[in-house]
């Protein structure tokens, strides 16, 4: 009995340290289909790294998911759940565009059939007003379908983030992921510490990725009012993610072992939550 209580007692320090090895990086686009899954492995394999899973859209950089077309980006969902289909660590994630109506629609469900459960929509590079009534439509649609919105969040505009924050009060029954917590207005976020004292305002259905911002607040004077944000928009809604390849993982995870965070809040933010959110 002495012997196996003290293999307990060696094994219990090893538990937070496991949670530390897992990686989920929410946030990886593929430019080039399979060439740029390629790409993505050889970055993690050069700085001994690897993941357990990463979210994956098709659009971004060269390829536009603009209006007007609902039959290409229909084509281009398709390409993106065959490699999931290959690729069991890839998490596809799916687009649509706001303006295409009852398409957009349509593809919404039919993606989701399909066992998508995250699909992305960027208001800048889309070129659509994130205050339109047809994105509320769309995103409503979307959560009742059972997907997860991720819309980007770098605050290019003033109000960017003040949209997106009316965009989810408006549509309760919607999770959102907003990529970049804010870019460098991240300050404003903190606002949801304040929302959740309000009766009935806040369905705590606004989660957030720290792509590119946290290289921005690692090791910066910043660097603890955006800890203090990541804990004010409460740990368990936030996601590690890389924005690759425009920033790499490797890169991401160095910023990010700078903040100064728990380790169960590191554990949370690497894979925890976002395991959690998609029900893995």
């Amino acid at each position: 009995m002495r012997s196996l209580l003290l293999s307990l007692a060696l094994l219990i320090p090893l538990a937070p340290a496991f949670g530390q090895d897992q990686l989920f990086d929410t946030h990886v686009h593929l430019w080039n289909g399979e060439a740029s899954i390629k790409d993505y492995q050889a970055q993690l394999k050069a700085a001994n790294r690897s993941v357990d899973a990463f979210g994956a859209m098709w659009f971004g950089g060269p390829n536009q998911a603009l209006a007007g077309n609902p039959a290409d980006i229909r084509k281009r969902n398709d390409r993106l759940i065959a490699l999931a289909a290959k690729h069991k660590d890839m998490i596809p994630i799916a687009t649509v565009h706001p303006y295409d109506g009852d398409a957009a629609l349509a593809e919404v469900d039919r993606v989701a059939a399909r066992g998508v459960k995250l699909l992305k929509i960027h208001p800048h590079t889309q070129k659509f007003d994130a205050a339109d009534p047809r994105v509320l439509t769309l995103v409503k649609r979307a959560g009742a379908a059972g997907l997860i919105v991720v819309m980007d969040n770098a605050n290019i505009l003033p109000g960017d983030s003040e949209k997106l924050f009316n965009l989810a009060l408006a549509a309760p029954k919607t999770k959102f992921i907003f990529a970049h917590m804010g870019g460098m207005n991240f300050r404003f976020w903190n606002i949801l510490a304040l929302a959740r004292t309000a009766e009935n305002l806040f369905a705590e259905n606004i989660y957030f990725d720290i792509s590119a911002s946290v290289i921005l607040a690692a090791n910066s004077p910043i660097e603890a009012e955006y800890v203090w944000t990541i804990r004010n928009v409460g740990v368990d809604h936030v996601l590690l993610a890389s924005d690759f390849p425009q920033i790499s993982l490797p890169k991401t995870l160095e910023a990010f072992a700078k903040l100064d965070l728990t380790d169960e809040e590191r554990a949370k933010i690497r894979s925890g939550n976002a395991r959690k959110l998609l029900g893995l």
